[in-house]
């Protein structure tokens, strides 16, 4: 090996297709309704760029929390029905469907008992908790979604504080049916060093059941473009996940 040769730079990987991935299970897209996107022409400009990057079809998960967003599933499920009729006279080719992003709070309980809740899937259930402090009576949260008939998916585990460093928990979770799902920035490093590290030990321990781009703008999805070379991304390309199978 020549002295120069240490000088090489690394290879760089093609960009990874996202159409191995297809569907995205969390996103917000409905104009107007929470912290995502501000308007229609936005919305139409991410679902543009979605196809653009491979995808078929669109789950979109509007936030529902007391504090801030109390969306109900007639709101979201209006909003969709504005969305679609948009789509469909720009004859956009991409499906959208719509669920929620349900924060444990005091509201979501009596949700889950009166069987209110938006899911997609297979009954799945995307669910959030404060990114800062661990919530009390997780265990009873599960326990009620699963006696409903519900399949809980937590949001972004790897942005949790206080799981940071150990994915011992979303492991444990996983043997109890409950799934795993990565944002897909973390792996850009989107939201700093130690989020990306923490996805990318889910990755490495295959800890996980579904990607998604937690999308609120298009500028997030314009991020992911830039960095689909990234190595974690070709590995998850290996996995069978199941937002191919929704």
């Amino acid at each position: 090996m020549g002295i120069f040769d240490f000088f090489k730079r690394k290879e760089v990987l093609p960009p990874f297709n996202l159409a191995h991935i297809g569907i995205d299970i969390h996103s917000h897209l409905i104009p107007g309704i929470d912290d995502g996107s501000p308007s229609m022409d936005h919305t139409i400009a991410m679902l543009t760029k979605f196809k653009e990057l491979g995808y078929k079809k669109v789950i979109t998960t509007p936030h529902i929390m007391s504090d801030g967003f109390p969306n109900t599933p007639e709101i979201i499920l209006g909003g969709l029905a504005k969305v679609k009729e948009e789509i469909t006279k720009l004859g956009l080719e991409i499906e959208i469907e719509a669920a929620a992003e349900y924060y444990f709070d005091e509201t979501l309980m009596p949700k889950i008992n009166n069987q209110e809740l938006l899911t997609f899937g297979d009954n799945y259930v995307l669910v959030e908790f404060a990114f800062h402090s661990p919530p009390q009576f997780i265990d009873q949260l599960f326990f009620e979604l699963q006696s409903n008939g519900y399949r809980p998916v937590v949001a972004h585990f790897e942005r949790y504080i206080y799981y940071l460093g150990s994915i011992e928990k979303a492991e444990m979770w996983r043997t109890k049916g409950i799934n795993i799902q990565i944002n897909l920035n973390s792996l850009t490093g989107h939201y700093g060093p130690d989020i990306r590290k923490q996805a990318e030990r889910l990755i490495d321990a295959a800890a996980f059941d579904f990607v998604g781009t937690d999308c609120h703008r298009i500028e997030h999805l314009m991020l992911l473009q830039e960095h689909l070379h990234l190595p974690y991304f070709h590995k998850l390309g290996a996995f069978l996940l199941k937002n191919k199978v929704l």
